[in-house]
């Protein structure tokens, strides 16, 4: 029996979207940086603007196979005569010039030669027992030639500072022979979780045991995000050994991330823990999972403090504060421009009650067989139901007490924009 007690609605609550921006406001960007190689450069963010070497193409050249020629001897294939091949030019050449009356064979990439205007296309061109060329239908000036500097010129912002380094943007480096970038340094993430009923996966587990799914979690959500862990394990649900784990993250971590003990039970020890060795910034928002989510920091000084992200116990109240709340904030301490959200309305496949005084966030999967996609539920919605999570494809926000409809529109928001 669901005894709803997650409908419970708690005055004081931020709403998700105004605790979202307040994280990211807070975030101050790393100031360390390191050189690194284009292999080890994915996925991080750029300390230094890259300007162009040189010019991209850094020549005239082919845009496909064909052959190169002035426009002026066009008439002359046109009519019969044909135009002799000259020269064979092949990726990699050097430029060439291009005798009067004649073509050259060219290839993808190679140097147009000096005095060709076009480049036709191999297939529009005939080859006669002379092995001279003739052309099916019209030509235009500069036609299939990719010209010196139509990228970029030498001097030209490739990327800029905060750039977040993708395979593409990599490529766009080795293309002028980059091989070499500037890079913010690795965020520094302490990471713990609090809890006496948990033990590690592989453990042997006793009946009131439960495994501990977060840390694992965590620690793999943080290394996508390429941030260096710093694993401080279990903690116990007591004062002492929080002290001391708190401790330990204030002096080797940019931010610390617990997860567990974040409530307001007698167990429950994470809270007066911080507010003894810092202060809050806020506590619990208006969304279904996650309420307990908090953010505050460790030290006398809110402004040059160790930041503290505190995720809630339940595993997929975790997981839902990490993406939408705790993964931006990283993202900002990076140097990283935060992106917006991507979301786009869908109809739900399926009817069911509305949450109270908060946002809810259904876990579902999107069918398009029907050639408009339609949101079902995933699985079972509880946020200790680890199984929906995994197979969900994004999350249906269902705003406060707002009934849901089967074919009415919602917004949904896939989870892949929360892979890196």
């Amino acid at each position: 029996m669901n005894c709803q007690c997650g409908d419970i609605v708690t005055p004081g609550l931020l709403a998700l979207f105004e605790a979202r921006q307040r994280l990211i406001d807070a975030a101050t960007p790393l100031n360390g940086v390191e050189t690194v190689s284009l292999e080890q450069a994915p996925g991080r963010v750029l300390a230094e603007a890259v300007v162009a070497p040189l010019d991209m193409p850094g020549v005239d050249n082919s845009a496909m196979d064909g052959y190169a020629l002035r426009l002026a001897d066009y008439p002359s294939a046109r009519q019969g005569e044909g135009l002799p091949i000259v020269q064979r030019v092949p990726a990699g050449a050097g430029v060439m010039l291009l005798s009067q009356g004649g073509c050259a064979r060219i290839f993808t990439g190679a140097p147009v030669p000096v005095g060709a205007d076009v480049v036709v296309p191999q297939e529009r061109v005939t080859l006669d027992h002379h092995g001279h060329i003739h052309i099916e239908g019209t030509l235009a000036m500069g036609a299939n030639i990719r010209r010196q500097g139509e990228e970029t010129r030498e001097g030209d912002l490739l990327l800029a500072v905060g750039e977040y380094l993708t395979p593409a943007s990599i490529a766009l480096l080795a293309s002028h022979g980059i091989s070499d970038v500037t890079v913010k340094r690795r965020l520094r993430v302490a990471l713990l979780s609090t809890g006496d009923e948990l033990i590690a996966p592989g453990a042997r587990r006793s009946p009131g045991q439960v495994f501990d799914s977060n840390r694992a979690m965590l620690k793999a959500l943080l290394a996508q995000a390429q941030c260096e862990v710093i694993d401080l394990g279990v903690i116990a649900d007591s004062p002492a050994p929080l002290h001391q784990a708190f401790d330990d993250a204030q002096h080797a971590a940019d931010v610390l991330m617990c997860t567990g003990g974040v409530s307001v039970g007698e167990e429950d020890h994470v809270r007066p823990v911080i507010e003894q060795r810092g202060g809050l910034h806020f506590h619990g928002v208006a969304m279904k999972p996650g309420k307990p989510f908090a953010f505050g920091y460790l030290g006398a000084d809110p402004l040059a403090a160790t930041p503290l992200i505190a995720l809630p116990g339940n595993p997929v109240a975790s997981l839902v504060g990490w993406q939408l709340l705790a993964l931006p904030f990283v993202h900002a301490m990076q140097g990283r421009k935060v992106a917006a959200l991507q979301c786009y309305p869908i109809k739900a496949g399926f009817a069911q009650r509305g949450p109270r005084g908060r946002c809810e966030l259904l876990r579902v999967v999107v069918d398009g067989s029907s050639g408009e996609p339609v949101a079902t539920l995933a699985g079972g919605q509880g946020s200790h139901m680890l199984t929906a999570a995994s197979q969900a494809d994004g999350y249906l926000m269902i705003n406060p007490d707002t009934e849901v409809t089967e074919g009415s529109t919602y917004h949904y928001y896939p989870i892949n924009q929360f892979a890196a």
